[in-house]
């Protein structure tokens, strides 16, 4: 989390683009992050830069060297005038193009627009962006920028179109931690938003198989291959696509694309899906691809998208979502299928119960995180439920961080599950096996299985309480009387 002298620094960048009259949040946002694109670009080069003097070798970099004024470094020194100019017409549209006119960061971008208004405030900006990252870099934290992505999408202050919000960053670590990516996984976010579930992928695997990058294959295939974010609204492609690159994946397949419509004919390509699809959405079926339907006939986006998923995955892949509560009971045919399918001809793994108010201020809808392999042959056993009632944050709409919290339980418990066979219907975990879920109709909500358990509370007798009373009260009445003999 953010915290202390880098949080007020970039309160004052938010604030000097407020007072400069760029109002709307999601545009700050991508401002900002243009700015610290371009940054990044010039900070790498300089350490490529190094590195190849060290070792004697040739550099040929990403900026041409007849042509510094591009750098960061450069511009950031001038006047605003100057600055302003040099930004507008060369630095932006050299990011724009950058990589060639079919790269699909050129796709992404193309659309982009620096609407910074005045040297005045682009100036401003340049000036905190400098302040907040030395602060970042001196705190001794790996992951600052990530934190700091968190903060400013954080202030994205209600919740987007067609029931879509912002996934707190430490559900997406949870996520990422239970599923555990691998070198040679292919992931996929189908409604991929900032692209928060591919950058903690990616930060993960940096951190638990950091000697993937010494094999030529498996880095060629981290930066290319890897990592596929699909997104209908394009200002949160382009801020998710710049999240990635922030993040050392040097080209990620970050797409335009309505993941439910027939434009969509990925099947059996990924062995990893992460996911928080739209909630509350509804399609006609004429815009969604048949074979969706062929699983679940409904227009229920929440429902259409585990059917994708479906679709999508390898035999053998994996996949972790977030979903509505009701899809795991509602009884409607819809619902009802698409459990089934699940648990019948799959394996369904998990369920993870999360609390109403992970997702404030947003929204306060019941989520749960559910866990399944595609088999095509089924494999269901015994499923693994979880009733999390801490996520390590105040469940208001403040969000304060408070001592409580299930996360490394679940974490632990998940990774040791041979040893949850023993535990009983009355702790937060438990085993279901599959028949008695198929005998519920398919139903997965953790209180269909939950078992509460009362404790019997012995009052005293009504006879004795009316004496204990009586008593008090004349205690009452002579003190009573003594103060007014005092007073007399």
């Amino acid at each position: 989390m953010i915290t202390g002298e880098l949080k007020n620094k970039i309160d004052k960048v938010w604030e000097t683009f407020w007072t400069g009259g760029i109002t709307n949040p999601l545009t700050v946002i991508e401002q900002f992050t243009y700015l610290l694109y371009i940054k990044g670009l010039d900070d790498n080069e300089k350490k490529k830069e190094a590195d190849a003097e060290l070792l004697g070798l040739e550099f040929e970099g990403v900026f041409p060297k007849d042509k510094p004024q591009l750098r960061w470094s450069i511009f950031s020194n001038m006047g605003p005038d100057e600055m302003f100019k040099v930004v507008t017409r060369e630095v932006f549209p050299f990011i724009k193009d950058l990589g060639g006119k079919e790269s699909v960061y050129s796709k992404f971008m193309e659309d982009a627009i620096f609407v910074i208004p005045t040297p005045a405030l682009l100036a401003r900006v340049v000036a905190g962006i400098n302040g907040l990252l030395q602060v970042s870099n001196s705190d001794g934290k790996k992951d600052t920028l990530g934190d700091l992505y968190e903060y400013l999408l954080s202030k994205l202050s209600t919740a987007g179109t067609n029931g879509q919000f912002r996934t707190p960053r430490h559900i997406i670590d949870m996520i990422v931690r239970l599923m555990k990516p691998v070198p040679e996984d292919i992931i996929v976010d189908p409604s991929a938003g900032s692209a928060g579930f591919l950058v903690a992928s990616g930060e993960y695997l940096k951190q638990h198989h950091s000697d993937m990058f010494l094999v030529q294959g498996l880095r060629k295939h981290f930066n290319q291959d890897m990592f596929h974010g699909f997104e209908m609204d394009g200002t949160m492609l382009r801020i998710g696509a710049m999240n990635m690159m922030l993040h050392g994946v040097d080209n990620p397949n970050i797409a335009y694309r309505d993941s439910l419509s027939e434009q969509n004919k990925d099947t059996e390509q990924y062995t990893l899906v992460l996911a928080n699809p739209p909630f509350k959405g509804s399609l006609d079926y004429e815009s969604v691809s048949d074979d969706i339907l062929k699983v679940t006939k409904t227009k229920k986006t929440e429902l259409l998208f585990l059917a994708l998923f479906l679709r999508m995955l390898k035999k053998g892949g994996r996949c972790a979502s977030i979903v509505p509560e009701g899809v795991l009971f509602g009884s409607s045919n819809a619902h009802k299928s698409i459990r089934k399918e699940i648990v019948d001809n799959h394996k369904l793994e998990a369920i993870i119960s999360m609390p109403s108010g992970v997702f404030k201020p947003y929204a306060g809808v019941s989520t749960a995180i559910i866990i399944f392999t595609k088999t095509s042959a089924g494999g269901t056993e015994n499923v693994w439920f979880y009733d999390m009632e801490a996520d390590g944050y105040s469940l208001d709409d403040k969000r304060n961080p408070v001592k409580v919290n299930d996360i490394p339980d679940i974490l632990d418990r998940f990774n040791n599950l041979s040893n949850e066979l023993e535990r009983k219907r009355t702790d937060k975990s438990f085993f279901v096996p599959v028949d008695e879920i198929r005998e519920n109709m398919y139903d997965l909500s953790i209180n269909k299985y939950k078992e509460v358990q009362y404790e019997e509370i012995q009052y005293e007798e009504p006879m004795v309480i009316i004496e204990k009373v009586k008593k008090l009260e004349e205690e009452i009445i002579k003190n009573l009387n003594e103060l007014e003999g005092m007073i007399k």
